[in-house]
């Protein structure tokens, strides 16, 4: 018998593509959302900043996935806007569990987004696990602040799996949009030093991820969502282009231009981090995409 799941954030970029394969593979998909829509997904009221759910929300639910929050590249992090994008994520996982603490209901299980910005960034060649320790830096204290309120709701005897992700590349959006533009007008280039590790993940094998993690019930805690293989900026910004068809021929950027256009935001492209997959691989996960190459050729001649 199929679950009935319930997301936050399910009409986001990633949201999306989780809904169409649970429903796809028979699960009844229910969202949360402050505004009421009309298609064929139904959607109970939320709303963070009064700490409000619909009353009806967890009627039925035996799973929440949990991938609300602000988008982390949307603007430049002003103050005003990290309060945003942590609150965003601490405040709506704290209303989860006030409301599963409170109410009746038979949820058995929470799988929340979480993202490997947890380690902080770090240039040396060695994989980085789940046992690592919290790294510093704005990312990965949002993240620990993010992940404590998740493990709370482990405390109300519901089995808390997160998924913390890479980079994940999708033809709707993203780092794969952001970078295929300069690519498509002969103006791409590695950013800073091109050495920075980008641990990627495609759309499709970031989804089931999610479907295991809702089904496998032996699945507890940390996972890292990324591909087997990543690569340094260098790496992908060519593997792009190849899949493209385009050259590169530019210089890299240099970091200090990319500091002045997005202040601290830039950490985002000159920083990174080598983090392993073999935790879900362990629990029997098989990447249908395990290098940049086959999975830019997927992406790159989808419509």
């Amino acid at each position: 018998m199929k679950e009935n799941i319930l997301i936050t954030g399910g009409s986001g970029l990633i949201g999306s593509h989780l809904t169409a394969q649970l429903q796809k593979l028979g699960f009844l998909v229910a969202h949360l959302s402050r505004a009421p829509r009309t298609d064929k997904t139904q959607t109970f009221f939320w709303n963070i900043e009064k700490h409000q759910l619909g009353q009806d929300a967890f009627k039925k639910m035996d799973t929440i996935v949990h991938l609300a929050g602000t988008n982390i590249g949307d603007k430049r992090w002003t103050e005003k806007r990290k309060q945003e994008i942590l609150r965003s994520r601490v405040d709506s996982t704290r209303l989860l569990y006030d409301e599963l603490k409170s109410r009746e209901h038979k949820i058995k299980n929470f799988v929340s987004a979480s993202a490997i910005g947890y380690y902080g960034t770090d240039d040396n060649e060695s994989f980085i696990t789940e046992s690592r320790n919290p790294g510093s830096g704005f990312l990965a204290d949002v993240v620990r602040q993010w992940e404590e309120a998740v493990d709370a709701i482990a405390t109300l005897g519901i089995r808390v799996v997160k998924i913390r992700t890479g980079i994940p590349l999708t033809p709707e959006g993203g780092v794969l949009k952001e970078l295929a533009g300069p690519v498509k007008y002969f103006v791409a280039a590695p950013l800073g030093s091109g050495k920075q590790f980008l641990s990627w993940i495609h759309i499709d094998d970031l989804v089931n991820i999610y479907v295991k993690a809702i089904q496998d019930k032996h699945m507890n805690g940390p996972y890292n969502a990324v591909a087997p293989s990543p690569v340094t900026n260098r790496e992908f910004i060519y593997q792009l282009a190849k899949a493209m068809n385009k050259p590169v021929l530019l210089p890299n950027a240099p970091a200090i231009v990319l500091k002045i256009m997005f202040g601290e935001m830039s950490e985002l492209v000159l920083k990174g981090a080598k983090i392993s997959s073999q935790k879900i691989q362990a629990a029997g996960f098989e990447f249908k995409y395990h290098n940049l190459e086959d999975a830019l050729r997927d992406l790159m001649t989808r419509d």
